[in-house]
């Protein structure tokens, strides 16, 4: 019996040449993009055949807490050269306190020590604001974007600490994207190069999906995806903006996305924001289309 899941990028490419936009994805896509009360930019890209779906995928927009991953990479190749040790410890002050997501402001007293690693493990997994500064101070507020930059992802930048506008090493960018800016089709890139183990070297990259599949957050991309797919993601959120980026890992996949929005009617902090909604039904979409088209090619797999 054939094995679908090593003929599916054929089948794929067949249907769809690489790198050429779906038609049919992008027919799933674009009706939840003009549907939303908002500013919308989505990026998809198949990981095995590099076809997908692209909306003002180009375009800087404000990323919330989405920027913690570009920092999450830095921190990881700062150790790489040896610049740092993830084993380097961090100390909690009460100075450092900022309010927000996390643990480390309301559940510990200062003084408390931890591993950088742990550092970076709650600024993913709890997106821990006051862990996300401790991890600034050690790397520099500004290494982040330089880093980006020297990938070849230019508008992908962290501005200052977090509720630390006067910290900004990039003023304007604050006043217009505030705490970080990406694009979506870079953050696919940066994510696209995580899977394939070419960010830092191999060992790191596994280490840093780990900690994307530890994301404490189910209210956007995983909200609606069957419990057999894995999810590596940073999303991010504030009142009117929710944004996400991940890897889907499924018999059709591995797909890469990101969901960006901004300037939101709904500014509710329920599960049911309608940014929440775009994410997770954008992520459904996604599943969906991959799986069927496997499924209708070689059969269940």
């Amino acid at each position: 019996m054939i094995d679908p899941k090593k003929w599916f990028p054929l089948i794929l490419w067949i249907a769809c040449p690489a790198g050429a936009e779906d038609p049919s994805l992008a027919s799933r896509l674009a009706p939840l993009a003009q549907s939303h009360r908002g500013k919308v930019a989505i990026a998809v890209k198949h990981l095995k055949s590099a076809d997908g779906y692209y909306l003002n995928a180009d375009e800087p927009m404000a990323t919330a807490s989405l920027i913690k991953l570009a920092v999450m990479v830095e921190t990881f190749q700062q150790a790489a050269e040896g610049k740092i040790k993830l084993t380097d410890r961090v100390v909690l002050r009460q100075e450092d306190k900022v309010p927000g997501s996390g643990v480390l402001t309301d559940h510990f007293t200062p003084g408390l020590s931890v591993p950088l690693r742990d550092a970076v493990s709650l600024m993913i997994g709890l997106s821990d604001n006051t862990a996300t500064n401790l991890v600034l101070d050690k790397i520099g507020i500004a290494s982040t974007a330089k880093r980006m930059e020297s990938l070849g992802f230019p508008n992908t930048k962290i501005h200052s600490k977090v509720f630390r506008r006067d910290t900004s090493v990039f003023p304007e960018r604050s006043k217009k994207f505030g705490l970080g800016s990406t694009t979506a089709r870079e953050m696919v890139e940066i994510l696209e190069q995580l899977d394939s183990g070419k960010l830092v070297n191999a060992q790191s990259c596994n280490e840093m999906l780990d900690m994307l599949r530890k994301c404490s957050v189910h209210e956007t991309f995983q909200r609606f995806l069957p419990e057999s797919v894995k999810i590596a993601h940073k999303p991010g959120a504030l009142s009117d903006m929710r944004t996400d980026a991940g890897i889907l890992y499924f018999g059709g996949g591995p797909v890469a996305l990101c969901v960006l929005t901004v300037d939101n009617k709904d500014q509710r902090w329920v599960v049911d924001n309608e940014g929440n909604l775009i994410c997770a039904k954008v992520a459904q979409a996604v599943y969906e289309h991959y799986r069927s088209r496997i499924v209708a090619g070689k059969g269940k797999p």
